[in-house]
């Protein structure tokens, strides 16, 4: 006879009707679809951080170009927080491609707050040598870290029309 609570104990069972979070178990983005959607974002980016750097470093002096700076990464920030948070989960880049950010377990939109932390968790993927970025080509779920790290996986709009 086990104590309760013991490591021998049997879990109890789940509530009724409870099914577990399997995760979307279709399809999911390929490499070259997500490297494609991040150089179409790249580039948009890019240029919308330099007409802000440049123009307000136009001004003369170093605070335009310290604002422009701010400015260019508020953007970068912005855009991927919008786009990834909203409810398509698409990125320019992404709808060019026809792949979307969805959440792991509802298959649902990740929100804009995991918008915002999928943002900051590239920097964790691009850290060492991009291996984050490379993982999700031996991933089981196809999962770079910053998927891993926000709970989303990017997957095919065919597979999982935008709602």
């Amino acid at each position: 006879m086990t104590e309760p609570g013991s490591p021998l104990t049997p879990a109890p069972p789940p509530a009724a009707g409870y099914t577990p979070p399997s995760g979307p178990s279709g399809p999911r983005a390929n490499f070259g679809q997500r490297l494609v959607a991040a150089i179409v974002d790249g580039i948009i980016g890019t240029v919308a951080f330099w007409v802000l750097f440049f123009g307000l470093s136009a001004i003369g002096d170093d605070a335009g170009a310290v604002i422009g700076y701010l400015l260019g990464t508020v953007f970068a920030v912005a855009y991927f927080t919008y786009f990834e948070g909203g409810p398509s989960g698409q990125t320019p880049g992404k709808k060019v491609m026809n792949i979307r950010v969805i959440d792991f377990s509802t298959g649902g939109p990740i929100g804009y707050g995991r918008g915002l932390g999928r943002y900051f968790a590239r920097i964790i993927s691009a850290l060492p040598c991009f291996l984050g970025y490379f993982w999700m080509l031996w991933d089981r779920e196809k999962q770079a870290w910053h998927d891993k790290i926000c709970t989303c996986v990017v997957v095919p709009t065919d597979a999982y029309p935008v709602g």
